[in-house]
């Protein structure tokens, strides 16, 4: 694209030179190949203007800068360079990126789910149920990112907006209509997703996390609600709400699109709701009442958390097109989701082992209810082990030490990607909620160690709960990252067993 048709649809301050063609838009320097443009931009941890030289000399061709003096240096040392002084340093990586690779946000229906707990799962679920009707998608989220059948490594929930457009881009080549992705509270508030066009938003619930970004509640509902309002773009056409959440009534304040949908368990004014559920070892059943018709919803997922999950996607499902008998049918068929409620192979143990995300206060009682669900008909006890991560929002450990002692028969106190912190101190904070119960607690910081005392003290019947890491694969230990799988420990742990 010529950098003089791009440059119209960037809000810039002042601009100067030209380039031509542009082969591409980068905003690390160290991917800056020959023909591209570099965005410099101000950025959480590092100042990309200071990168401005050695992209360069990798051979960019233009220049977007959100510094006056960055722009004026570089207008006295490389007086021939395109460059263009912006006011937004990621709206504009933005607009060059969707400019330069031909607006394919506009060649796709993008569903789009935010919230603390459940954004995967329901993001997973949706893009089952669209692909049951023979729709292709792109997925978006924590755990991996789909483009038809390919599985790409996520390193980010959202990506940067010039990366996101890029998925979009390869999307759209192969034959991609549809896109299911995660919206976190940071891009939202960091405008990651400047000018993405949502045709449906989701909010699934809001619980105490990320407070050590965003410092009050207050502060992180309001980031989640910029989905729908819209961020550089319309307004969602629907919006899809959890009405038994506290915060959902702010998401509905916030939504300036067309038709809202409310959906729940308890609150009878939601317009889609869940009622008369069943749980069985074969999963969940309930019926979808719904403006339309009320069905019988037949899923193998399980737990009170995954009807709300299913809830959501549903809805989605029909603000997307799809009948009430195409969402039951494919409601059979769903698959769990890797890390959430894995269940581990434990052979003829009789001991039930299960990998899970819950990393926060919320989400550990969802889980531990779960559990108890399981094994309240053989009479088993829950086990659960979990740890608080390090450089992370402090004020939740002791919580989520309540949390899982006072519905779990022994808990596991471990590490959980410590970073730059002392894991003893961590576990310290969170057993100052342990302690506010009678449950008994184990320590054990080496997480290894930790997962084969947990399940070792499980008897015949009970059911072991390993939280925290979910589908991760690594520990986080100062700055390396360390090969470590639950899932991969836990197998080898009831491989000596048995």
């Amino acid at each position: 694209m010529n950098w003089a048709d791009a440059l119209r649809e960037v809000a810039g301050i002042e601009s100067a030179g030209a380039a031509g063609e542009i082969a591409g838009v980068e905003y690390d320097s160290r991917r800056v190949r020959a023909g591209a443009a570099f965005v410099a931009m101000h950025g959480g941890t590092t100042d990309g203007n200071r990168y401005i030289d050695a992209a360069i000399q990798q051979g960019a061709v233009a220049i977007a800068t959100d510094s006056q003096e960055a722009y004026t240096k570089l207008r006295l040392e490389h007086p021939a360079m395109a460059a263009v002084h912006v006011a937004h340093g990621r709206r504009a990586l933005a607009e060059l990126s969707a400019a330069v690779m031909g607006h394919p946000e506009r060649k796709l229906k993008i569903s789009a789910v935010t919230g603390t707990n459940g954004k995967t799962t329901t993001a997973f679920l949706l893009e089952q149920m669209l692909r049951s009707v023979g729709r292709k998608c792109v997925l978006i989220g924590t755990i991996e990112t789909h483009i038809g059948d390919e599985v790409r490594v996520s390193p980010h929930t959202t990506p940067e907006s010039r990366d996101l457009y890029e998925i979009f881009a390869d999307g759209v080549k192969a034959g991609a209509t549809e896109v299911v992705m995660e919206m976190s509270s940071h891009a939202l508030e960091q405008e990651r997703v400047w000018g993405v066009p949502v045709d449906v938003a989701m909010f699934t619930n809001l619980t105490q996390d990320h407070l050590d970004y965003h410092k009050t509640m207050e502060n992180y509902a309001a980031a989640k609600a910029k989905l729908f309002a819209g961020v550089g773009a319309a307004a969602p056409r629907v919006a899809v709400i959890n009405a038994d959440d506290a915060w959902g009534a702010l998401m509905s304040k916030a939504f300036r699109g067309g038709e809202l949908m409310t959906y729940g368990i308890e609150q009878p004014s939601a317009t889609h709701r869940a009622m008369g559920i069943r749980q069985s070892a074969g999963g969940t059943k309930f019926e979808f009442d719904t403006p339309l018709d009320r069905v019988l919803v037949d899923s193998p997922l399980h737990g009170r958390v995954n009807v709300y999950n299913l809830l959501a996607a549903s809805c989605a499902a029909l603000a997307r097109g799809l009948s009430l008998n195409e969402i039951v049918a494919a409601a059979r068929g769903l698959r769990q989701v890797p890390g959430r409620f894995q269940a581990v192979a434990s052979g003829d143990t009789g001991i039930t082992v299960v990998v899970d995300y819950a990393h926060t206060d919320d989400a550990l009682r969802n889980l531990i209810a779960l559990g108890r669900e399981l094994v309240a008909e053989r009479g088993g006890r829950v086990i659960t082990l979990f740890g608080c991560g390090g450089d992370r929002d402090r004020t939740k450990r002791p919580k989520m030490g309540r949390a899982a002692a006072e519905a779990s028969d022994l808990v596991v106190l471990t590490s959980d990607n410590p970073r730059s912190e002392d894991p003893t101190a961590i576990i310290a904070e969170a057993l100052v909620g342990v302690h506010e119960t009678a449950t008994e607690c184990r320590v054990e910081p080496d997480r290894a160690a930790a997962i084969a005392l947990a399940i070792r003290a499980a008897r015949k019947g009970d059911i072991v709960l390993l939280a925290g890491k979910g589908h991760e694969k690594v520990q986080i230990v100062g700055k390396r990252s360390i090969p470590f799988d639950d899932v991969t420990v836990a197998e080898n742990v009831l491989k000596e067993m048995r």
